[in-house]
C-alpha cells in the first residue's frame, strides 16, 4: 500500500514564514529555512514553500530562499507562488525545487500546464486549487484567494489532471487556518473522479482531522501550516496516531 504524506507548509511573505485565517490576519510563524530543518529533522515526507504575495504583487518567486532552503533539506521540496512561464519553472528546478505549484498562472492560461508536463514531466507538476464555497456550490480563487475566477473546481481539477498535472494541492480557502478540519464533503467529491494523487490542505487542527482526511476524504497527503509551526502537534506524533488507524506513513529516523 502506498505511504500517505505529512507536509508542513511554509507560507511566505517578505521572507518570513506567516499563518493566518481565511487568507488573511496573517502572523509571523518564524523562520522558513530553520523551519524547514525542524521539519525534515521531524520526519516530515515532503516540504511546500509557497511565496503567497507574489502573485498580487506581480513579482516572481523568491528564488535565493529556495536556494537556501533545498541546502538544507533533504525530503522533495515543493514551491509556487507568482510562477507564470516555464522558463521560472526551470529556474526553480534548478534552484532545488523538486516540484512546482501552479495556481494564478494556469487559469489564467491552462496550456502552461501541458507545456511543463511535456518540458519537465507531470511528477514536477502540482496544480494548486483554492475552493472556496458561494451558496450551494464552491468557486476557484486566485491570486493569494483575492479573485473569483468563478470556475467549478471540481470541473478544472478535472481539466487539470487531462493537461498533465500530477498531483492536486487543494486548499479549502473557507477551512484555512480556522482548525475545524478538512473540508470532507469537497474531497470526496473530488476523489470521485480523480486518478492522480490529492494533497488536503485548509483546516487541520487535530490528528483526527488529518486521520479523516485520509480515510473519509480519500486524500493521499495531508497538508499543514500553524499545528506545525506553532509546535502544538508533532510530526512524529501524528505518523504514530496514523499507524493506530491502520493507516500506511513512512517511517521516521
Amino acid at each position: 500500500m502506498i505511504a500517505k504524506r505529512i507536509i508542513p507548509c511554509l507560507d511566505i511573505k517578505d521572507g518570513r514564514t506567516v499563518k493566518g485565517v481565511n487568507f488573511e490576519g496573517l502572523r509571523d510563524a518564524g523562520d522558513p529555512v530553520e523551519l524547514a530543518q525542524r521539519y525534515t529533522r521531524e520526519g516530515a515526507d515532503e516540504l511546500v514553500f509557497l511565496d503567497i504575495t507574489a502573485t498580487k504583487e506581480k513579482r516572481k518567486t523568491l528564488i535565493s530562499l529556495v536556494e537556501k532552503i533545498a541546502r538544507n533539506i533533504d525530503i522533495p521540496f515543493t514551491v509556487g507562488g507568482g510562477i507564470g512561464s516555464t522558463d521560472e519553472i526551470a529556474d526553480l528546478l534548478h534552484a532545488g525545487a523538486d516540484k512546482v505549484s501552479l495556481n494564478s498562472a494556469i487559469v489564467r492560461d491552462p496550456d502552461l500546464i501541458n507545456r511543463a508536463a511535456q518540458q519537465f514531466g507531470s511528477q514536477c507538476i502540482v496544480a494548486a486549487v483554492d475552493a472556496k464555497r458561494t451558496g450551494e456550490q464552491w468557486t476557484v480563487f486566485i491570486s493569494g484567494g483575492s479573485k473569483n475566477t468563478g470556475k467549478d473546481p471540481l470541473n478544472w481539477i478535472q481539466e487539470a489532471e487531462q493537461r498533465g498535472a500530477g498531483e492536486i494541492l487543494l486548499t479549502s480557502m473557507d477551512q484555512d487556518g480556522t482548525k475545524e478540519g478538512y473540508d470532507l464533503e469537497l474531497l470526496q467529491e473530488v476523489n470521485e473522479f480523480l486518478n492522480i494523487p490529492i494533497i488536503a490542505s485548509g483546516g487541520a487542527g487535530t490528528k483526527q482531522h488529518c486521520i479523516d482526511a485520509i480515510q473519509k476524504g480519500k486524500a493521499d497527503a495531508v497538508l499543514a501550516a500553524s499545528i506545525f509551526h506553532f509546535q502544538e502537534i508533532k510530526i512524529r506524533d501524528l505518523k504514530e496516531e496514523l499507524q493506530k488507524a491502520q493507516i500506511t506513513v513512512r517511517q521516521t529516523m
